[in-house]
C-alpha cells in the first residue's frame, strides 16, 4: 500500500511539473495597428506623403536601410558598396538570390528601371529632385530621355548598380534609404499601369511584408513575405492596419484592447495617458510643423504680410494649451537634431522677431507697413487644413490669434488629405496646415522645400541667392563648412518669412507592452521587420 501511494505521488508530481510546459502556447504573431490618415497613394516612385510610410517601409527595401535596433544605416538589398576617392561614384553589389514577393528574381535591372521611371515625366514623381539634384544626367534625362546617353545610373550586370553623382554629397547614402529609391517590379507595372498598387496580387514587393488584403479607407492587411532574403528575422505573420481617423475612437479601441497600437490620439489626453495608460512611446522628432503661406498670391506675396502673421502667433499657447504634447517653438525650417562636432544646426540661429509669445505691436506694425493698418482692407484669409482633430484645434487657435492680434477676418475650411494636398500643389489656398518630417538626418532634407522650382516647394518662394547657397552646400565635403553655408541659406529665407513657423514636436504613439522589437524612427516611421508579440 505504501509503495502504491509513493508511485501515485510521484506520478502527480511529474504531471504537475509537466503541466506548464504542455499548457504553454506561443503568442499568435499578429498585430493590429490604427492609422489616422489615408495616404494619397502607395506607389514608392510617386508619393511624398508620409501617411504612406507604414506600407512603403514595411513592404519594400532599398539598397541601404535602417537598423531596427538603433536607427543606424545598414546594408539592405546591397550586401556591400564602395565609394570612389573623389566621392562621385557609388558601386553597389546586390545580395545573391534576391526575389520579389511573387518569387521572380530581383536584379540591378529592377533598380535601373525604378530610377528611370522616377525620371519619366508621366510618372509624376513627387521626390524627383532626390535624383535630379544629384545624379549625373538625371535632369537632362527627365527633360528628354532620348537625348541622354550619359545617365549616371548603370547596371552592368545583375548584381551591380553604379550611381554617379554630379558633385560629392557625403550624406547621399542616407538619402538612399528613402522609398523613392526602392525597386519596383517592371512586369506588374507594365501589365497593370497605375492600378498596380490597388490589388494584393499585383502589388509586388521586396521587403519583410507583402499585402494580402487592401480595402483602402478601411484596412490594409500585411503578411510575412516568405521570399524576403532575411525572412528568418521577421516574426510577425500578420499586420492589420486599420484606418481609424477619429483620434478619440482610436484611443478607445486601444484602451479596450481591440487594437495593439495607434499612431495618434487626442493631445488633450496626453497627460492622462502618460500617467495611466501603458504603452506610451515618445521620441524626439527631426521634423517641423509649419503652415504654408502662398507666396505667389496677393497679399501673401508681400514679406511684410508674412512677417505680420509670424509675429502674431503665440507659439507657447499653442503648445501648452492646444497640442499639449512635448514641443518647442519653431523659428526656422530646420529642426534641431543635426549635430556637427557637438554643435546643433539651430544653435545661435536668429529668430527674426519671432518669439514664444506673440509680438502684437510688431505684428501690427508690419501689417500697417504692408498697407493694412489694423487689418483695414485686408482680404478675408482662407485658413485651410486636412482632416485631423489636433490640426483642427490648432487652426481654430490661429484664426483667433489673427483676428485678435491683426484685426483680419479668417474663414476656416478642411478637406480630406488627398483633396487638400492637391489644392495646395495647385496653389488653391491662402494659408494651410503642413509640416515636414525629415527623410534623412541632414538639413538638406528641409532646404529644397524653398528652392526655386523644386517639386516640393508648394509655397512659391524663390530667391536666387538662397538657391545658390543650397546648391553650393550639397557639394561641400567638410560637414562643418557645409553647415555654415546651409545656415546662411536658411537665414536668407527666414528673413522673408516664406512659411508660418509653428513648433518642433516629438514623435509619440501607443503600442501594447506585449509588442517588442519594433522601431520608431526620428520621422515617425514605424518599422516592424523585427517586431514580435511576446506574451
Amino acid at each position: 500500500m505504501r509503495r502504491l501511494l509513493s508511485i501515485l505521488l510521484t506520478c502527480l508530481l511529474l504531471a504537475a511539473a509537466a503541466l506548464p510546459l504542455t499548457a504553454y502556447a506561443a503568442p499568435t504573431q499578429e498585430l493590429t495597428f490604427a492609422l489616422n490618415n489615408v495616404p494619397d497613394g502607395i506607389d514608392p516612385g510617386i508619393t511624398n506623403n508620409s501617411f504612406a510610410s507604414p506600407f512603403l517601409f514595411n513592404c519594400f527595401e532599398g539598397l541601404v536601410t535602417t537598423s531596427t535596433a538603433d536607427g543606424s544605416l545598414i546594408p539592405g538589398n546591397a550586401e556591400s558598396w564602395t565609394i570612389s576617392d573623389d566621392g562621385l561614384t557609388y558601386t553597389f553589389t546586390l545580395r545573391e538570390g534576391l526575389k520579389w514577393s511573387d518569387g521572380s528574381p530581383l536584379t540591378s535591372q529592377d533598380y535601373l528601371y525604378a530610377y528611370k521611371r522616377v525620371l519619366t515625366p508621366e510618372t509624376g514623381a513627387q521626390y524627383l529632385n532626390l535624383l535630379t539634384d544629384y545624379i549625373v544626367g538625371a535632369q537632362e534625362y527627365y527633360e528628354d530621355a532620348a537625348a541622354v546617353d550619359g545617365l549616371g545610373i548603370k547596371a552592368p550586370d545583375d548584381r551591380t548598380l553604379i550611381l554617379t553623382l554630379k558633385s560629392p554629397a557625403p550624406f547621399y547614402l542616407s538619402v538612399l534609404t528613402m522609398w523613392t529609391f526602392f525597386p519596383v517590379n517592371q512586369a506588374t507595372i507594365e501589365a497593370n499601369g497605375d492600378q498596380w498598387t490597388n490589388k494584393p496580387e499585383t502589388y509586388i514587393t521586396n521587403g519583410p511584408f507583402r499585402i494580402s488584403e487592401n480595402l483602402l479607407g478601411e484596412r490594409v492587411v500585411l503578411e510575412k513575405n516568405p521570399e524576403y532574403y532575411d525572412a528568418d528575422s521577421v516574426k510577425l505573420e500578420k499586420v492589420t492596419f486599420r484606418y481609424i481617423l477619429d483620434l478619440s475612437t482610436a484611443l478607445m479601441a486601444y484602451e479596450a484592447g481591440d487594437i495593439d497600437g495607434t499612431r495618434g490620439f487626442p493631445t488633450s489626453e496626453f497627460q492622462r495617458i502618460r500617467a495611466n495608460v501603458p504603452g506610451l512611446v515618445i521620441k524626439p522628432s527631426y521634423g517641423t510643423t509649419y503652415y504654408d503661406i502662398n507666396n505667389a498670391k496677393a497679399p501673401y506675396d508681400n514679406p511684410l504680410v508674412r512677417k505680420a502673421l509670424n509675429l502674431a502667433v503665440d507659439r507657447t499657447a499653442i503648445i501648452e494649451e492646444v497640442i499639449q504634447t512635448p514641443a518647442t517653438p519653431a523659428y526656422g525650417l530646420n529642426a534641431p537634431g543635426y549635430v556637427v562636432d557637438g554643435e546643433d544646426f539651430v544653435d545661435g540661429r536668429p529668430t527674426f522677431g519671432m518669439g514664444p509669445t506673440a509680438d502684437v505691436e510688431g505684428a501690427r506694425a508690419a501689417l500697417a507697413e504692408a498697407g493694412y493698418p489694423n487689418g483695414e482692407g485686408f482680404p478675408t484669409m482662407h485658413l485651410s487644413y486636412y482632416t485631423n482633430d489636433t490640426v483642427k484645434k490648432v487652426v481654430e487657435a490661429l484664426a483667433a490669434m489673427f483676428t485678435e492680434n491683426l484685426g483680419i477676418t479668417v474663414e476656416i475650411s478642411n478637406e480630406d488629405w488627398a483633396v487638400y494636398y492637391a489644392n495646395v500643389i495647385a496653389g488653391n489656398y491662402d494659408v494651410g496646415a503642413m509640416g515636414w518630417s525629415a527623410d534623412y538626418l541632414h538639413p538638406m532634407t528641409f532646404l529644397p522645400l524653398l528652392a526655386t522650382g523644386d517639386p516640393n516647394n508648394v509655397v512659391g518662394y524663390s530667391n536666387p541667392e538662397y538657391d545658390a547657397l543650397v546648391e553650393k552646400a550639397r557639394s561641400i565635403n567638410d560637414p562643418k563648412e557645409a553647415m555654415e553655408v546651409m545656415r546662411q541659406a536658411e537665414n536668407i529665407a527666414t528673413a522673408e518669412y516664406p512659411l508660418l513657423y509653428m513648433y518642433y514636436g516629438s514623435q509619440s504613439m501607443l503600442m501594447s507592452p506585449k509588442v517588442a522589437g519594433y522601431y520608431l524612427d526620428y520621422s515617425g516611421n514605424v518599422l516592424l521587420k523585427t517586431a514580435e508579440v511576446t506574451e
